[in-house]
């Protein structure tokens, strides 16, 4: 792990330095930086018990060929130090430090899974520094039904020790194509061998799933917050996900003013993964429709 905060944007994310950078709330965050410097950074907000080494190397190399993207951990994840919060106010709260920690300014945000009620959270909570959101496998907060995950799906990622299957499981389909697009996701997160980062804790699941749970108390008065959201934003998911179903994206982009929606096929909750081409294509396209930064930018 190093301090330094320069890069090349050459440089594969499999084969990207673990940084860090040391924040005014007192945590030093984890982090890795791709893609050319110039332009608004892209910064991305991870899933439930997510490190650095959990984001599919094809995905960030797509979204970083002309964009700078940047990857960290949050508090107590990881390579970073802190104590992982229990609520997503939060832990939107500890990605506004680290955003600011690293002067990236005016920002855009994808979040996947739980970092997708991050980052709902912190264009809530810091419009102005916001340019535009993806949301991944999404969910507003307060939907009915969201009051933790299905036994299947908690029994599958929750416990002390997972597998590769139980992972398939959740992540991809059923069907054979999105098995073996599974298995090559897989392969590609670990194909990096040296300067992994450390693995997440059990005092991570527990708080992390706190969150998912108070995130998901039902409230139909909250789901009136995302009214307020001016900034475009894409929302998406897999057709098959188990973990947030495709009907939470409906709901989202509902809710949204200036919502754009699309549904995957054949995929679960990694179709991000599974579909990283495609994906990564159409995120690049919305994020370049946005122009120029915000004339309301802090």
């Amino acid at each position: 792990m190093t301090t330094i905060t320069g890069k090349d944007s050459t440089v594969r994310y499999s084969e990207l330095p673990s940084m860090l950078v040391s924040a005014a709330n007192g945590v030093d965050y984890a982090y890795r930086d791709a893609g050319p410097g110039d332009g608004v950074p892209l910064v991305l907000l991870q899933h439930f018990r997510g490190n650095l080494d959990n984001w599919d190397p094809a995905l960030i190399d797509a979204l970083a060929a002309d964009r700078r993207a940047v990857t960290f951990d949050y508090p107590g994840v990881g390579g970073s130090t802190g104590e992982t919060a229990h609520t997503v106010e939060r832990m939107a709260h500890e990605s506004i430090a680290f955003i600011e920690a690293l002067n990236l300014g005016q920002v855009d945000l994808l979040g996947f899974s739980i970092g997708s009620f991050v980052a709902q959270q912190i264009a809530l909570t810091r419009p102005a520094i916001v340019r535009r959101v993806v949301l991944a496998s999404a969910a507003p907060q307060g939907a009915a039904g969201m009051h933790g995950w299905a036994a299947a799906v908690i029994g599958a990622i929750g416990k002390p020790q997972t597998s590769p299957e139980q992972y398939l499981d959740v992540f991809f389909a059923r069907s054979p194509a999105s098995r073996e697009a599974g298995q090559q996701a897989l392969q590609r997160m670990y194909a990096r061998t040296e300067d992994r980062d450390a693995e997440t804790t059990w005092a991570t699941r527990q708080a992390q799933y706190d969150a998912v749970c108070t995130w998901g108390i039902p409230d139909h008065a909250l789901l009136q917050r995302l009214s307020c959201l001016q900034m475009p934003v894409f929302v998406a998911n897999g057709d098959s996900d188990p973990m947030i179903l495709p009907n939470y994206s409906y709901l989202l982009a509902g809710l949204i003013p200036q919502a754009q929606l699309k549904i995957y096929p054949d995929s679960a909750h990694g179709f991000l993964f599974q579909h990283h081409a495609e994906f990564a294509a159409d995120v690049c396209a919305f994020l370049a429709d946005a122009g120029q930064p915000d004339r309301n930018a802090a």
